[in-house]
């Protein structure tokens, strides 16, 4: 890949990235929630989610969805209804003093970990922007998977 279609790359996604999103909501929240130890969780998920988005776009489930109002939708609503969940759970646990239980604090990474995974991995406008996006930057003369 050459400089000038990199910086194109990098500027561009920052932009998309900077507009926030289900994962940028939730990685505040828990950010606010549970300080400085949440970074190691939070960014793992993060990283995975992304990844097993970008995976699935390229199995063809980004192109279903872009074909597919209905798939879209039924995704969409499935997403919805978890980010629902837990702003519904969220709400329920109140202000509660945080405890030094280790085995709480395991859960609590464990949980913080899981849920901001499954925001980003099963977030249809991100496995549609790996259908939409990464394809403009893919030079088709030099082999796509060292490029990806």
């Amino acid at each position: 890949m050459n400089i000038e279609l990199w910086l194109t790359f990098t500027v561009a996604s920052t932009v998309l990235l900077i507009i926030p999103g289900p994962t940028i909501f939730t990685v505040i929240s828990y950010s606010i929630s549970h300080g400085f130890k949440a970074r190691i969780p939070l960014i793992v998920a993060v990283a995975l989610g992304d990844s097993t988005a970008l995976a699935l776009s390229l199995l063809g489930l980004g192109a279903l969805l872009s074909e597919s109002v209905f798939w879209f939708q039924v995704i969409k609503w499935i997403g919805g209804s978890y980010l629902l969940f837990l702003g519904v759970k969220v709400l329920r646990a109140g202000n509660k003093p945080a405890g030094v239980d280790k085995d709480s604090k395991s859960r609590s990474g464990r949980n913080m970990f899981i849920n901001t995974f499954l925001v980003t991995a099963l977030n249809p406008k991100g496995i549609i922007f790996f259908v939409a996006f990464l394809p403009q930057f893919i030079s088709t003369s030099s082999a796509a998977a060292p490029q990806l």
